[in-house]
């Protein structure tokens, strides 16, 4: 395990709900991750980034922490994951594992010992809490919205005062200004540290800090989760100072560990400060989520994340899927574009410089599912909007490893959430050793980009305006973003990998090649 893994590392992202359960209770676990990890050596991956498995009521599935140095019995025990970190270890697979310290859950002892001792606590300072105004009150302290949906106020049981909860009514935010919190949290980072996990991937990193005074925001209030509007609550510049606490944390520990963050501000120059040096290593780069399918949208992306964070010296993070967000297939047009148009940027992000993400599933060139019934949905932004929004379940279906049984291989019973028709075909066994599926084609694209690793990028001249195409030092990179195909007149040497079958000279529409320098 090289030093600066980081700055090149493909990362395979696990949502341990739904990647796979091993004892068979519709749940996945810790066991069944462990029981997968030839799978994702085999992939190539360098590192799992592990979504939440801590203690949790699950009312935002697991991103309401009760306990941050418990594992949810759900997925296990603190034996389970240490056994599960030795075998990715084993395989030479680093683990990065969620923080959450934006909010915990209601269901946390601090939480819950602020709301036993009163207004004007020592306990309810760890969180945001307002008095009620008499005059008014039905009013909250300010206009803020939930992320979810609905006010990011919730009155107390004994109606005297407000807590804030830019999220889920069961998911209070932490107070950053209150010593107590900075100190809890760095030794949760030692916690784990200590046990042998190689970083953090940190929950709504952007937010933690609230401006002085919690003033109104503008409009009326309404923050998008998955957007890059700036607010009294997500990007304030104070963060820059807890994380500056936390780099000499994790600096105290051998084995070149990292922070990732989910920043999402509203330019690449705002998100390069988290990237300085004495803060944190990564932080995503969602504009490529946000961006539609076209070149000129992909290009501008690209190079303000480039420039960026050239200035602070830090890896370019891209990422097109993550259990946030639909999933890129559907994005793109679902049905056979979307997963053509898929692999072509997947194939792109894997040439370009830097850290490339992976979705559980995207490999196997999963769909989101937008019709689970309305029963079996969990996320809380769909019950607080009344339905109005779907919210994120889709993203969050167990994979497929089987082409049968009950839950495709996922377990012995049916998943949390129910499988479509048709991912049968796109399950593990499926694909597997079969050329030209998706899961080949991801396995065959990893190994090349280490291979052939990439020193820079250069843009080159393009076939036609729907067509980007650059050097990165090691191989050259033509990607289609047009509807009808383009000529490779221009571009010679081996073709090392296409996301579709080149057809007289000319690149299919929605597809990508690479050409050996």
């Amino acid at each position: 395990m090289s030093d600066n893994w980081w700055r090149e590392a493909v990362i395979y992202q696990v949502y341990p709900r739904s990647f796979a359960d091993a004892n068979g209770d519709g749940m996945g676990d810790l066991a069944g991750i462990r029981s997968r990890i030839p799978y994702l050596s085999a992939l190539g991956v360098d590192a799992i980034w592990l979504s939440p498995f801590y203690a949790s009521p699950q009312k935002d599935a697991g991103y309401d922490v009760a306990d941050y140095r418990a594992i949810d019995p759900r997925f296990g025990t603190l034996d389970d994951f240490d056994a599960m970190l030795e075998a990715a270890h084993e395989a030479g697979i680093r683990l990065i594992v969620d923080l959450v310290p934006n909010h915990s859950s209601s269901e946390h002892e601090w939480f819950k010992a602020a709301l036993a001792a009163g207004p004007g606590s020592a306990e309810r300072d760890r969180y945001h809490f307002r008095d009620v105004d008499p005059a008014k009150p039905e009013t909250p302290p300010n206009n803020w919205q939930s992320v979810f949906g609905g006010p990011a106020w919730t009155r107390t049981p004994d109606g005297k005062q407000w807590y804030l909860h830019l999220f889920d009514s069961s998911q209070p935010d932490l107070n950053w200004d209150n010593p107590e919190v900075h100190a809890e949290f760095q030794s949760i980072l030692r916690f784990w540290l200590d046990r042998g996990v190689d970083g953090f991937r940190i929950d709504v990193a952007h937010g933690m800090v609230k401006a002085e005074g919690l003033p109104d925001t503008g409009g009326d209030g309404t923050i998008e989760m998955i957007g890059t509007t700036r607010s009294p609550f997500f990007d304030q510049d104070g963060v820059h100072d807890i994380y500056r606490t936390w780099r000499p944390v994790i600096e105290e520990y051998d084995g070149d560990r990292i922070f990732v963050a989910e920043a999402w501000t509203d330019s690449a120059e705002r998100r390069a400060l988290y990237l300085r040096p004495d803060e944190l290593h990564q932080a995503f780069n969602f504009d490529l989520v946000l961006a539609p399918f076209k070149a000129v949208d992909f290009r501008k992306a690209i190079d303000a994340e480039i420039a960026n964070n050239a200035g602070v010296g830090a890896p370019c993070t891209w990422v097109l899927s993550n259990h946030d967000v639909q999933r890129h297939v559907t994005r793109y047009g679902d049905g056979p574009i979307g997963l053509a148009r898929a692999k072509a940027a997947t194939q792109l992000l894997l040439a370009l410089p830097g850290v490339v993400y992976v979705y559980q599933g995207e490999e196997l060139g999963l769909n989101e599912v937008l019709d689970l019934p309305d029963e079996v949905r969990e996320d809380p932004t769909f019950f607080r909007t009344n339905g109005e929004q779907i919210g994120r379940d889709g993203c969050r279906v167990p994979i497929p490893w089987k082409t049968e049984g009950p839950s495709l291989g996922f377990g012995d019973a049916a998943g949390w959430l129910p499988q479509p028709e048709g991912w049968s075909e796109k399950s593990v066994e499926a694909e597997d050793g079969v050329a030209g599926s998706t899961l080949e084609f991801y396995r065959q694209a990893i190994a090349l980009r280490k291979a052939h690793k990439a020193s820079g990028l250069t843009w080159l001249d393009e076939p036609s305006a729907d067509t980007l195409a650059f050097d990165n030092g090691a191989v050259v990179c033509v990607v289609n973003f047009g509807d009808e195909p383009v000529s490779l007149d221009g571009f010679d040497g081996e073709v090392l990998l296409a996301s579709a079958d080149l057809a007289e000279g000319r690149l299919p529409a929605g597809s990508a090649v690479w050409f050996a320098k």
